[in-house]
């Protein structure tokens, strides 16, 4: 769907929440697939809860847009509960791209955290899968034992937000054991690391207000390949990890599954992103107008 790369590729995104939970989310970055056809449409506007060990710690909202021939995501968050009390924070992320022969095409993204002690921007200009420019505001000091990000490493790549719509090939059933079995290449601007995902099994749902229905689970395995620390405890914890879920609902009137739930193991407890509403809907394709 985002340039080269194999059949149903794709990423989870990293949702602009405390970044406490953002390390979880971002992790996630896994998901979109090679596409239906141009003309499925759909909308999503759902919010989203994140808890650490069952103890609420941040909320957000997420909406997606996927149009004819261009599709947008946008997602916000910020701190809950007795985290706000130590540590306040919030998050907004976005990616816009075009929908290219029934494919996702991003063209740019961002993404900006603020905290009691510092604020960052992340912006990146996507073409065909090359990250043609990509900044961070401010930007960070050198660190020699860094793996440094390559012209090659900003190649056949996804951003971590249109990462999170998985699109599905063909016309067979969409919440499939095959729909899961994919992975692909993501950059965030920081950093450039693989996800792969495998399928799990199959749960219901029932969102406070919208979705109800089944979900497809698949397990979310992480490795990192540039832009990090490889002595970093928190990285070789993550790429250690193998029982890290997300269960994927579709989004109305499209062949695009995207996440409902988000579950990492932590030292201090389960991690979860949880969508409490989930209102999908389907949108009419463009009249075409007819000549004679």
């Amino acid at each position: 769907m985002h340039g080269p790369g194999p059949r149903n590729t794709g990423f989870w995104t990293r949702l602009p929440l405390p970044r406490l939970t953002m390390a979880g989310a971002a992790l996630i970055a896994a998901l979109a697939g090679m596409a239906a056809p141009a003309q499925a449409q759909g909308r999503v506007e759902a919010k989203y809860e994140a808890s650490l060990a069952g103890i609420p710690v941040g909320k957000g909202t997420w909406a997606i847009d996927i149009g004819e021939d261009q599709y947008s995501a946008a997602a916000t968050g910020g701190t809950a509960g007795l985290l706000k009390a130590f540590s306040g924070g919030s998050g907004f992320g976005q990616a816009q791209g075009r929908v290219v022969a029934g494919t996702l095409s991003p063209t740019n993204y961002s993404a900006t955290t603020t905290s009691a002690k510092k604020s960052e921007v992340i912006k990146m200009l996507i073409a065909l899968g090359y990250v043609k420019e990509f900044s961070i505001e401010p930007e960070p000091p050198e660190d020699p034992e860094r793996i440094k990000v390559t012209d090659a490493h900003r190649r056949n790549v996804i951003d971590p937000m249109t990462g999170s719509l998985l699109r599905v090939n063909g016309t067979g059933e969409l919440l499939a054991p095959d729909s899961c079995r994919t992975g692909t290449a993501i950059f965030d601007g920081r950093m450039r690391y693989d996800i792969k995902l495998d399928y799990k099994r199959m749960e219901q749902v029932k969102a406070e207000k919208g979705y109800h229905g089944p979900a497809i689970v698949c397990a979310v395995y992480f490795t990192p390949i540039a832009g990090y620390v490889p002595d970093r405890a928190a990285i070789k914890y993550l790429a250690a990890q193998r029982n890290m879920e997300a269960w994927l609902v579709p989004v109305a009137g499209t062949r695009v599954l995207v996440p409902y739930r988000v579950t990492i193991p932590t030292p201090l407890g389960q991690a979860m992103l949880e969508a409490t509403e989930f209102v999908t809907t389907a949108t009419p394709a463009r009249a075409v107008a007819k000549t004679n």
